[in-house]
């Protein structure tokens, strides 16, 4: 079971780190809104990678990391295990907030602008904070990287006072 839980936790991990550098190099190739078809498109596929790749890569990186705490007695008063427990549960809020929805989003603004039901005026207003989520986002699964490889310890167990005589 923990090898099975190791295994999706970095299938997971890879997916998610492999989603935001895409969505980033995508960010930074969009074209301006004036080339409405382009960004579009572009847009729209921002969203399908970050509705079925970073969204469920997420999702089995933090359960599978969760179940392996559970799991492992050993993780449970290893300190670099519940900061990365903190730091995941972070990232998947943000992931929500910051990556996944706004993407959406403007994929579905973008499509109504090229069908002409809005103004394309509106368009391209996320795109530094989505740039700058997606960056803070990949250097907390770095440094959650870093932990599970270099495992430092964060909390030490107090030592055993000897038994007075």
């Amino acid at each position: 079971m923990r090898r099975l839980l190791k295994f999706l936790h970095t299938m997971g991990a890879i997916g998610l780190m492999g989603a935001m550098a895409s969505l980033l190099v995508l960010l930074s190739m969009a074209p301006p809104p004036t080339s409405l078809a382009g960004y579009a498109l572009i847009r729209g596929a921002m969203s399908m990678i970050a509705t079925w790749i970073f969204f469920p890569s997420l999702g089995v990186t933090l359960v599978a990391g969760l179940l392996a705490i559970a799991a492992n007695r050993g993780f449970h008063s290893a300190g670099w295990v519940w900061l990365k427990a903190a730091t995941g549960i972070l990232v998947f809020e943000s992931g929500f907030v910051g990556v996944l929805g706004p993407m959406q989003q403007e994929a579905e603004l973008s499509a109504r602008a090229l069908a002409g039901e809005i103004s394309p005026q509106i368009l391209a207003e996320t795109l530094g904070p989505e740039r700058n989520t997606l960056w803070v986002l990949l250097a907390i699964a770095t440094a959650n990287v870093v932990l599970g490889v270099w495992r430092p310890r964060l909390i030490r167990r107090r030592a055993q006072s000897p038994a007075p005589d």
